[in-house]
């Protein structure tokens, strides 16, 4: 039983605001249609069963999310009797609807229905029933529908966070993989390089094993050779063995800031690349990781596909207003690749809540352009 209460949600804030004016609308809605009803040619015991019966369906109300049908049922069944109980039976179909399928509304508003043909007969109102019964059949259907709609975009809202929550975890999963394989190659490369360098010190101390009579002059140069081969072999070690140890998650991830040095190296490799940064304010991390991506992606493709023509960049936003970040060069007439880059940084986007447009311009121009959002 314990453990039975333990996982039933708690009533939040929210929850209870809602409850609160659903009670006091049923209450008041109770009270005008009661006051209605007294003209009615009833008995004065009907009449006080109809206010007591209905006070005690507007209490109910508190408990309808966990007992939305038996409460609705319940209330279809004083609803044959009593004028008090309108306004909290219009609030019980409308839960249900809201918190159960299709049928199960419809079995209640079939109640309701029946109900309200025992009402008739019950409180004696024999002028104008048809127009009664079109009027609450309305009120009822109407309910109905609204329920649904509200059930159905609640389940929508839901749907999409449950989207969003899986690509976080697969884009998660994949940036783990991602980097264990970057270890891996790291580790073969810096094996490769260690071995060369072992290689050289176990040269060079064979050397001095075998010429026993070489002048102090050589055998310094060659103390010196293994001195050097031998720290930067420790550094490479150190290197690697700081990039294995280190956790997923942890390894050094670019940065807004370093924009520039990007650019810069891109310079240096003999692309002529020009810079426009606008960019005034704190821009958060994974937007500026996002933006980063982007102008890596276009240099990358700018050397790959069109080496040594001009870059222009132009990466400008505020807070509130967005980061825009354009990316052109002059585009060949073919251009060739698997678009894998820009498929990853399209999803890459989409995590922020940005967007990604890439193709040829009518002047003949590559354009990859990002909007990136920046809260105020």
């Amino acid at each position: 039983m314990a453990e039975s209460r333990s996982a039933r949600p708690r009533r939040s804030t929210r929850d209870w605001i809602v409850d609160s004016l659903a009670f006091v609308v049923a209450v008041f809605t109770g009270f005008l249609l009661y006051e209605e009803g007294r003209k009615d040619p009833i008995s004065p015991d009907l009449l006080a069963f109809d206010f007591y019966f209905g006070m005690a369906l507007c209490l109910s109300l508190w408990f309808r999310r966990r007992w939305p049908v038996q409460l609705a049922l319940v209330g279809a069944a004083v609803g044959t009797f009593s004028d008090a109980a309108g306004g909290a039976g219009l609030l019980l179909i409308l839960t249900v609807a809201i918190h159960r399928p299709l049928r199960v509304s419809l079995g209640v508003f079939v109640a309701n229905a029946v109900s309200l043909a025992i009402y008739i007969e019950v409180r004696d109102k024999p002028d104008h029933p048809a127009a009664l019964v079109i009027a609450a059949g309305s009120m009822y259907l109407a309910l109905v529908i609204w329920g649904l709609y509200i059930r159905s975009r609640r389940q929508l809202l839901q749907t999409l966070r449950d989207r969003a929550e899986r690509a976080e975890i697969v884009a998660k999963l994949q940036a783990e993989q991602a980097q264990l394989r970057a270890r891996e190659e790291i580790a073969r490369e810096m094996h490769d390089v260690l071995g060369h360098r072992l290689s050289l010190l176990s040269v060079h101390a064979g050397a001095l094993a075998y010429r026993p009579d070489a002048s102090a002059e050589e055998v310094a140069g060659a103390a010196e050779i293994i001195r050097a081969s031998a720290h930067q072999a420790l550094q490479d070690l150190r290197e690697v063995i700081g990039v294995l140890r280190a956790p997923v998650g942890e390894l050094p991830q670019p940065t807004f800031a370093d924009l520039p040095v990007l650019v810069e190296g891109s310079r240096e490799a003999g692309l002529p690349v020009e810079l426009v940064l606008d960019a005034p304010g704190a821009l958060p991390d994974h937007v500026g990781r996002t933006a980063y991506r982007v102008v890596q992606e276009g240099l990358t493709n700018a050397l790959k596909h069109a080496p040594g023509e001009p870059v222009q960049i132009s990466v400008t936003g505020a807070p509130g207003n967005g980061l825009e970040v354009e990316v052109r060069n002059p585009a060949p007439n073919r251009r060739r690749g698997d678009g894998k880059g820009l498929l990853g940084l399209t999803e890459r986007a989409t995590l922020v809540d940005g967007r990604i447009e890439h193709g040829r311009t009518p002047e003949g121009e590559f354009r990859l352009f990002a909007w990136l959002p920046w809260p105020a």
